[in-house]
């Protein structure tokens, strides 16, 4: 029986992709580079920093530099948080039928709390969240699973009670290793290389409100 629901944010909840975008393109322009397009954007944004500095300038952490760009995108990010960053289409309708039926539901992302708490207030959900999980809550990050056991603790709720619906990889893995279903959200970012299909999730949505039909 599932008694709550359990999602990532970037690339499941919201589409923050344009806004990070924004963050990195600004980066690029600065340093005479062209934008990079959208489309591309979205493939490495639920890797945050680390993903879309590889993907804007082939760096990566320990390389010369990486940490003074990081900051810098970072800082860019913060200033332009949530200016087309959007719910998905569904998932506001989603959210209203899982408290429609009783059920808690809360978040558990990699992202930093210093985006995500602002984020989750700009978007109207901080309230309305049994729990919110960040990148630093905890000692480990997806995939491990100590982010999505942090959040069952929260609610009380046992780990196999739970659903966690995600866009990338390290969510089935994570969820895998905690003991929850993890299902796949493919309308998100899906920015693995590989065919979320190949995953090892036995259910993949193309809907937000199509997780109903697991609850």
């Amino acid at each position: 029986m599932i008694r709550a629901v359990l999602f990532d944010l970037d690339g499941t909840l919201a589409n923050t992709a344009p806004d990070l975008g924004h963050a990195l393109n600004r980066q690029r322009i600065a340093r005479g580079l062209p934008a990079l397009p959208i489309a591309l954007i979205r493939t490495e944004a639920s890797a945050g920093a680390r993903g879309l500095l590889g993907l804007g300038f082939n760096i990566k952490p320990g390389d010369t530099g990486y940490d003074a760009m990081r900051n810098e995108f970072l800082d860019f990010y913060a200033e332009r948080l949530c200016d087309e960053t959007r719910l998905f289409p569904g998932v506001a309708e989603l959210l209203d039928q899982i408290e429609a039926r009783g059920l808690p539901w809360g978040i558990v992302t990699n992202k930093p709390a210093r985006f995500t708490l602002p984020l989750m207030r700009e978007l109207g959900l901080n309230n309305r969240a049994a729990c919110i999980v960040s990148g630093g809550d905890t000692t480990h990050s997806k995939p491990h699973p100590e982010p999505l056991l942090t959040a069952s603790s929260m609610m009380a709720i046992a780990p196999a009670e739970c659903v966690y619906l995600g866009d990338d990889y390290r969510d089935v893995q994570a969820s895998l290793a905690a003991g929850m279903e993890p299902i796949i959200a493919k309308y998100g970012y899906l920015g693995n290389g590989h065919p979320p299909e190949s995953w090892g999730a036995k259910y993949l949505i193309d809907h937000p409100q199509e997780l109903l039909n697991y609850l």
